[in-house]
């Protein structure tokens, strides 16, 4: 039986770890032929290594650069012969208040979140529209919907890839390509894993340990594994979702429902107004 994806070709950016990796086995399961990108050759070989050979190709570039950009789309339609489906997963996330971060990291977060998805973009669509129709996701983060201590480079770029996903969407309805978001919460990649070992060092527990101090208030009260992620990516790239366009599907267990002063008293074994 045909799979979700079949006959389909896709990039996805930041694909050799993380979510984009899981998002790439998943696409390949479904029928896709994918292009993975990335800044490090070795780890986008190394993980293409582990899909069959016709299904996979990979691109080493930097998004942040609009030559790169232009290169990584027409590298998928050379090794694939088309383009019908871009993920937009690649981003940074370091830290720092307003006040504390430096001024070039502020940049570069920018650059890499949304100023590389806007490339990636620009280059696509002239592809999906010689083939009537395109899909685009891309991964924001629950950071955008919801504000996280000391990340407001992080934050903003996540928010603004709303804006962007929605003008895009309605510029490019109208020609067959939607355009869509998904937003995980707390996910166990490598990126999240390195945030969390000070976490982890300063209360003597190991990094799932800090991850459960990060997500006690979650309803399913864990972090994510990147595999989790992907079906929400597949069906926004597939045509069971051919109605659906500007959305934003957060797959965060939860956390977006919960009052964070209403959950801290539930933790203590009280219902809110108790006596």
């Amino acid at each position: 039986m045909a799979g979700r994806l079949e006959g389909k070709v896709a990039i996805i950016t930041g694909g050799g770890v993380g979510i984009g990796a899981a998002v790439a086995g998943a696409f390949v399961k479904e029928g896709a032929k994918v292009l993975i990108t990335g800044r490090r050759a070795e780890k986008l070989e190394e993980f293409a290594k582990t899909l069959p050979a016709d299904s996979i190709g990979w691109h080493a570039g930097d998004i942040t650069k609009v030559e790169d950009a232009e290169a990584m789309v027409q590298a998928a339609v050379a090794k694939f012969g088309k383009l019908d489906v871009l993920v937009n997963n690649a981003g940074i996330d370091p830290s720092g208040t307003v006040v504390d971060i430096p001024i070039q990291q502020w940049l570069d977060i920018l650059n890499t979140n949304l100023n590389g998805t806007f490339y990636m973009t620009r280059f696509s669509i002239p592809e999906m529209l010689k083939q009537g129709k395109g899909a685009i996701v891309n991964i924001s983060s629950l950071a955008g919907v919801r504000a996280i201590p000391a990340m407001p480079a992080y934050s903003t770029t996540k928010a603004g890839l709303q804006g962007f996903t929605n003008a895009v969407a309605l510029d490019y309805g109208p020609k067959g390509i939607r355009v869509n978001m998904v937003s995980p919460g707390a996910t166990a990649t490598d990126m999240l894993k390195n945030s969390m070992q000070g976490l982890a060092d300063s209360q003597n527990t190991d990094i799932y340990g800090a991850l459960g101090i990060l997500t006690q208030f979650c309803p399913l009260a864990r972090a994510a594994e990147p595999e989790e992620i992907a079906p929400a990516v597949v069906f926004l790239a597939s045509d069971e979702s051919s109605y659906i366009t500007g959305q934003n599907i957060l797959v965060d267990g939860g956390a977006t429902i919960v009052d964070p002063c209403g959950s801290a008293t539930s933790m203590l074994g009280k219902a809110w107004g108790d006596r």
